[in-house]
């Protein structure tokens, strides 16, 4: 095992050209033996050399990301000490320099852990008096690349007890340590509390850690899969998605690496402190080596998904900007905009949320009630006699038809074993429904005679009371049934019936975003408020009401719709489904701000139910907020998916730019190999190897770099430019179909 670790440790410093310095190993410097990210921006490496110049507008390209979080399942029992079992490498790689580190815990070992002040954050409420008997680490700490899911140096170390801010910190700064950056972007998932009174706590640092704060923009997230967990304040202030400048970045990079480390804990368990270091520095390398060999396809990949959404997430923001009011959205935009360029600033109003008081409960019985005297008014007044219009007696048969599908409704609600009661009920919903159709048909021999023969000629004698047609499965024969046997009627009873269906599909719709909004005011209130077994089961019985109302309407408009499309090529109706589109029960119906099923924030786009002309007129403030909320949100992930695919573009150029320049420093280190000849025959062969080992890392990094820019530039540009290049393409089992790489670069 001694010889495992050495020749670990001897692997590390080989592949960091540490043989080539005249001072010798010991000469290493904290964090030179880390692989570097070279997507990230790296000040002399793979930025200009006027970087601090760029536009005020392109400068937010250049910022770093950084994620913050802690592993606890790395842990370590008390098994020996750092006096019998030092590290190897010292602080070279990815753990911080120990004793410095250890010695800035014990001064701050009296301080009390802040509470959180927004979820209940166990990793940090509890930091204090988490287990850790017999425990020497209850995890780990690192920072990481957001954006490419890189262990940056120096930036990993142990954990005493949970998520303490002392640990965290020195980790932070110790990461960014010596770093050029003017823009910094921290993710991490508890930033809302962490962030408070952090240079406060900086200031009790050595000098080398310290930051410039004030001549650093910085911001801080809470990455997106744990953000839901937070109050709603930190839902908007803290989010990836509603902040420019910061693409489609999700801070969630450290938890994909833990995948890769966590088989390494039932090891590293009962391993000294300084073998489990040296292990764990391992690992991180070869996890940061496979990143960056990687970098060719994932780029391509997320650039090619970015593209894509960039176009669907503009359309659908211009589809919904139309649909509003110009002068609106002109003072929407104004609001987002100076939100925006002052975000921490509490007299800047947040336009991510809600204005509007949510409904109550006496709101939303009274809403109920309405509903129910609507629909009992619709049953009831239905004026049949000898001289009705063409126009009421088509209205009346739509009506009898939402009484069908409303008698069905009930009917399958029964279950198999009703009791006399509810049978009964039904019966006598059965007699009253047949007695409007039975009045309503001697209305219709008047207007449509010819139903009359059509019944005759279907219809024969029932023998059995099983065949008889029950009520609410009796065919009305409206004109558009007729029409589709060939049965033309009246001219004007066609044209009437298209007028009422059409005003059917946009009634129905309304009652959609009506019982969809009142479905979301009694969901929140239910989460806030109802507790207890008996009124969870009565508001779980008023929310099973009002998706029974959606239903129906949904039906009801399916209805409309396809009698609608029936109608149209009879009438020659054009354009008509632009406005009433095919509704997709799973996709469709669904509120403002409700996803599809496995939609994330920075893809969901808005239901089409929502973009009907009209509804921006409607004078509800509750709509008119929602839609104010809803274009917010649409207008920051189109913005979101242009800055990925510009963000993309530069951490491209860098990636090839880097290993460029990586190629010339180990050319530069064959100059360097001149101090190990002596002119015996042992050192001229020690000095072709130098020489040798630095040329292949040279070639193998330029291979990468020509590697990368065929397959971008195959796949990303247009086809006239890709075509000259497809014969200079090689295949790749591992990362890319189309990326072939060197045998050499998956074993440097």
């Amino acid at each position: 095992m001694r010889m495992v670790r050495e020749w670990r440790h001897l692997k590390m410093l080989k592949r960091a050209g540490r043989g080539y310095d005249s001072a010798g190993v010991e000469s290493t410097g904290r964090g030179e033996c880390a692989v570097l990210c070279p997507a990230c921006p790296q000040p002399g490496k793979n930025l200009p050399d006027n970087w601090h110049d760029a536009p005020k507008g392109k400068h937010w390209m250049y910022a770093l990301f950084v994620a913050i979080d802690a592993n606890f399942c790395l842990k370590r029992r008390i098994v020996s000490k750092d006096s019998v079992d030092p590290s190897l490498s010292r602080s070279w790689a990815y753990f911080v320099e120990e004793m410095a580190y250890k010695t800035y815990l014990q001064t701050c070992s009296g301080n009390t852990q802040q509470k959180s002040t927004c979820s209940s954050h166990n990793a940090v409420n509890m930091a204090d008096s988490k287990a850790s008997h017999g425990l020497a680490a209850t995890g780990v700490g690192t920072i990481d690349c957001a954006r490419h899911n890189m262990k940056l140096p120096n930036g990993v170390g142990d954990l005493q007890k949970g998520k303490r801010y002392s640990n965290m910190d020195f980790l932070f700064f110790s990461a960014l340590r010596g770093r050029c950056i003017d823009t910094l972007n921290v993710s991490y998932d508890i930033a809302c509390q962490w962030h408070k009174n952090l240079w406060q706590r900086m200031s009790t640092m050595p000098l080398d850690l310290r930051l410039d704060h004030l001549a650093i923009f910085v911001r801080f997230f809470v990455p997106k899969f744990h953000l839901p967990a937070h109050v709603l304040t930190c839902q908007t202030n803290f989010s990836f998605n509603f902040s420019k400048n910061v693409g489609r970045t999700d801070g969630e990079a450290p938890e994909r690496g833990w995948s890769n480390i966590n088989p390494v804990a039932s090891s590293t368990k009962e391993m000294g402190p300084g073998s489990r270091r040296d292990v764990l520095d391992d690992h991180f390398g070869d996890w940061n080596w496979k990143k960056v060999v990687g970098l060719g396809a994932t780029l391509l990949r997320k650039m090619t998904e970015a593209k894509k959404e960039q176009e669907a997430h503009r359309t659908a923001f211009q589809e919904l900007h139309k649909a509003l009011a110009p002068e609106t959205t002109e003072a929407w935009t104004v609001e987002v905009e100076s939100w925006e360029e002052n975000p921490n600033d509490p007299s800047v109003t947040n336009p991510f949320e809600s204005k509007v008081v949510a409904v109550t409960q006496a709101a939303i019985r009274l809403k109920l009630t309405q509903l129910e005297a609507y629909e009992l008014q619709e049953g009831t007044d239905v004026s049949l006699h000898a001289e009705v219009s063409p126009s009421i007696f088509l209205a009346s048969g739509i009506n009898l038809e939402n009484e069908q599908r409303r008698l069905k409704a009930n009917i399958s609600k029964q279950g198999l074993h009703a009791t006399d009661t509810q049978m009964a009920a039904i019966q006598q919903l059965r007699n009253a429904l047949q007695r409007k159709i039975d009045a309503w048909k001697r209305i219709q021999m008047l207007y449509t005679p010819e139903v009359q023969l059509l019944e005759s000629t279907i219809n024969t004698p029932s023998r059995h009371v099983s065949d008889i047609i029950t009520p609410e499965d009796a065919n009305l024969w409206l004109p558009l049934a007729l029409c589709s046997k060939s049965m033309v009627p009246n001219a004007r009873l066609v044209s009437t019936e298209w007028e009422l269906r059409y005003a059917q599909a946009g009634d129905a719709l309304e009652e959609i975003r009506q019982s969809l909004r009142m479905r979301g005011y009694m969901y929140s209130f239910k989460r806030d408020w109802i507790r207890g077994q008996s009124a969870n089961t009565r508001a779980q019985n008023a929310l099973g009401r009002v998706e029974a109302k959606t239903a129906a309407a949904a039906d009801k408009y399916c209805t409309a719709h396809a009698a609608l499309s029936s109608l149209a090529p009879v009438l020659g109706k054009i354009g008509w489904d632009n406005t009433f589109k095919v509704l997709d029960r799973n996709n469709d119906v669904r509120g403002m701000s409700a996803p599809r099923h496995g939609e994330s924030e920075g893809r969901r786009q808005l239901s089409w139910i929502w973009l009907v002309e009209g509804v921006g007129d409607d004078a509800d403030e509750a709509i008119q907020d929602g839609l104010r909320l809803e274009w917010c949100k649409a207008r920051a992930r189109a913005a979101r998916w242009v800055e990925e695919v510009e963000l993309l573009q530069e951490e491209m150029r860098r990636v090839v730019c880097f290993l460029r320049w990586h190629a010339g420093w180990w050319k530069n280190k064959v100059g360097e190999c001149a101090f190990v000849i002596a002119g015996d025959n042992e050192s001229l062969i020690t000095y072709e190897g130098l020489v040798a080992y630095a040329c292949r890392q040279a070639q193998l990094r330029h291979d990468l770099a020509d590697c990368f820019d065929r397959i971008w530039a195959i796949h990303l540009l247009p086809a006239a430019t890709s075509t000259s290049m497809t014969s200079s393409s090689s295949a790749c089992q591992d990362h890319f179909p189309d990326l072939h790489l060197p045998d050499a670069v998956l074993h440097p």
